[in-house]
């Protein structure tokens, strides 16, 4: 598939965020990072937030829950119109259910795995997930420094999804940039997430389009 790039307004202004979504017009998606100070140790926006962004924007939000319970809350965001939602296997209790809840209500299944977190043990799960992401960081926190220990985990990923057979997108999330998102595409990612790398440029849209042929070259 074509390679997808997913600006993070984790690193955006938050109290220009409509503003801020107007700045990259060429995304393919806004991703939002929903973190509630007890999964992570970081406090960001929740349900009403992402309401008023999808008011704002006619770029599809990706939603990335880094939350406690992500079962009593995905549905709420896929509800609202969010196009995708990401649950964490860390904290999901019923993923199963909950990732078939979210593609009921119309939004794409997401599953994300924290850098530690072992991807084999998913194999099974993959028919229930659009996308599965591989943190490429600790979650929590924008800024951070690209972890090169997973590039192995994203090339086992994209071989599990090929022996799968079913469209399955692999996102990476974490120190993507114009330095480290060749080797994540090489490894087998299409789907990238980039804060600072996007709204730390002096033209967040020029950078995107500098990271996505980075990506296909």
């Amino acid at each position: 598939m074509a390679v997808q790039i997913s600006p993070s307004i984790l690193s955006a202004d938050f109290a220009r965020l409509a503003d801020e979504a107007a700045r990259v017009p060429n995304a393919d998606w806004l991703h939002v990072d929903v973190m509630d100070n007890h999964f992570v140790p970081n406090l960001t926006i929740g349900l009403p937030v992402v309401e008023a962004l999808l008011k704002a924007t006619s770029t599809p939000i990706d939603c990335h829950l880094m939350i406690e319970d992500p079962d009593r809350w995905a549905p709420a965001y896929a509800e609202v119109g969010a196009g995708s939602v990401t649950i964490h296997a860390e904290a999901a209790k019923a993923p199963v259910r909950t990732l078939r809840q979210i593609r009921a209500v119309g939004a794409r299944s997401g599953f994300a795995l924290n850098p530690s977190t072992a991807v084999e043990q998913y194999e099974d799960l993959l028919p229930e997930i659009d996308m599965l992401l591989l943190m490429t960081v600790e979650p929590g926190f924008g800024g951070q420094k690209f972890l090169d220990v997973v590039l192995p985990k994203i090339r086992r990923a994209r071989e599990l999804i090929a022996r799968y057979g079913g469209e399955v997108w692999l996102q990476v999330d974490g120190g993507v940039a114009a330095d480290t998102i060749e080797r994540c595409a090489e490894a087998g990612a299409d789907v990238f997430v980039a804060g600072s790398a996007v709204y730390g440029a002096a033209d967040p849209s020029a950078a995107i389009d500098h990271l996505r042929e980075l990506a296909t070259t």
